[in-house]
């Protein structure tokens, strides 16, 4: 326990007494049921990653109902999307349905990492975790039930301590740069003093971008994210240049399997270089660090497979001095919640792209989850903190055709 404060140490005391006093209250809770709500949140804005057929029709979700043998119930959230991953809604709710949740029921859901090793086999890995979208779902869920079982936050079952809120960063993703000063403008008004942006394949157009949301917020944190669109040319070409114009860090600026261009682009040293798509499990991270491929990862729970692989990530990242800075897939209410839980936990330093709030226009929770001034707080209580009104969950399923896509399925 080298290195441990009191403040954790009484954090971890806490825990053991709680797991003490569950083992003994509930000694043969297992998993009995899971229910599955497929629908899409209503959105607002333009978002590159929501345009066209499917992507218009709003932002593809699978909220998960965990039931418990006791009755306690614990909530998840499965957040597709079929222009950054080849997860979709409908191959995310076939792939609960029929592979995940059957082999989950009569499992103990306190043992998380058990319940990982079931999904393995029920849907073996590729090169890396198979569905990972999908499987954060059940992952949040574990996490809320086995919380909700012991009355314990998240960070509490780390044996952390929790931030009271974390600082949010305004997504600016502009089809013309006459856009800019609008879409800011509508940051700037909510409170928001940080910002992000999309590049990505046009360095001239990046650029400018970057030139002009610099001009218009001089202190604010910038984020640069690519999401793989530059080639390896291009990104060598855009890295000095971006950094020219006050960019602070560049993500995901080729795609994945570059991996000669990553290590260039670290060498070339230009700007920090972090990683998203493609770093899914632990090990795909232990191995970037090994080939000296990144500064960092931006992380994002509902990316990789849930809160056990992202917070074994961010630990890597502390014990190897790297960056982290905290992301999300537009997520919304649930899958929100379980983002915040994580990153207040370890204490997230930079601006969090979390744009949930900017572009979806729906919540299923009795208290929406507290956004102002460009803050957003991470909620209190047990699991992950917040109250899901299952009426609205229902009527949201249904009013998006969820319901008539499960009937479909059969």
């Amino acid at each position: 326990m080298m290195g441990t404060t009191r403040r954790e140490m009484v954090g971890v005391t806490a825990v053991a007494v709680a797991s003490m006093a569950f083992a003994r209250e509930h000694p043969m809770v297992k998993i009995e049921r899971i229910e599955l709500f497929p629908m899409r949140y209503p959105m607002k804005g333009y978002f590159k990653f929501f345009t066209g057929p499917h992507g218009g029709d709003g932002r593809a979700a699978i909220i998960i109902k965990m039931t418990a043998g006791d009755g306690t119930v614990g909530w998840g959230q499965s957040v597709p999307i079929a222009k950054w991953s080849y997860e979709t809604l409908e191959t995310a709710t076939i792939a609960l349905r029929d592979y995940f949740a059957p082999a989950l029921i009569g499992h103990d859901p306190v043992d998380i990492s058990g319940a990982h090793k079931i999904m393995d086999k029920a849907i073996a890995p590729g090169f890396s975790t198979g569905m990972p979208i999908t499987r954060a779902g059940i992952d949040i869920a574990l996490h809320d039930l086995v919380g909700r079982l012991k009355g314990l936050s998240l960070s509490e079952m780390w044996g952390r301590p929790s931030s009271e809120r974390i600082e949010l960063s305004w997504t600016v993703n502009v089809k013309s740069l006459d856009d800019i000063e609008t879409v800011m403008g509508e940051g700037s008004k909510q409170g928001y003093r940080n910002f992000n942006i999309k590049v990505g394949p046009d360095p001239v157009f990046d650029v400018e971008l970057a030139r002009r949301v610099r001009k218009n917020a001089p202190d604010c944190f910038l984020w640069a994210d690519a999401n793989g669109g530059y080639t390896p040319e291009k990104a060598l070409e855009a890295a000095p240049k971006l950094a020219d114009v006050g960019v602070d860090i560049l993500e995901a600026p080729l795609r994945p399997n570059r991996i000669s261009g990553y290590q260039a682009l670290k060498k070339q040293g230009a700007l920090p270089i972090l990683m998203d798509e493609g770093v899914v499990v632990p090990e795909d991270l232990e191995e970037f660090i090994k080939l000296g491929m990144l500064d960092g990862i931006a992380a994002k729970p509902s990316r990789c497979g849930g809160l056990t692989s992202n917070k074994r990530q961010i630990e890597l990242c502390l014990e190897n001095g790297l960056m982290w800075v905290g992301s999300g897939l537009t997520d919304p209410d649930i899958s929100l919640a379980a983002t915040l839980g994580l990153y207040g936990a370890f204490g997230l330093q930079k601006p969090a792209a979390l744009n949930g709030d900017q572009f979806l226009s729906a919540d299923v929770l009795k208290k929406r989850i507290r956004i102002e001034d460009g803050f957003t707080y991470v909620p209190k209580g047990a699991g992950l903190g917040v109250e899901v009104d299952e009426a609205k969950v229902v009527e949201l399923m249904k009013r998006s055709g969820g319901d008539k896509m499960l009937r479909g399925m059969k």
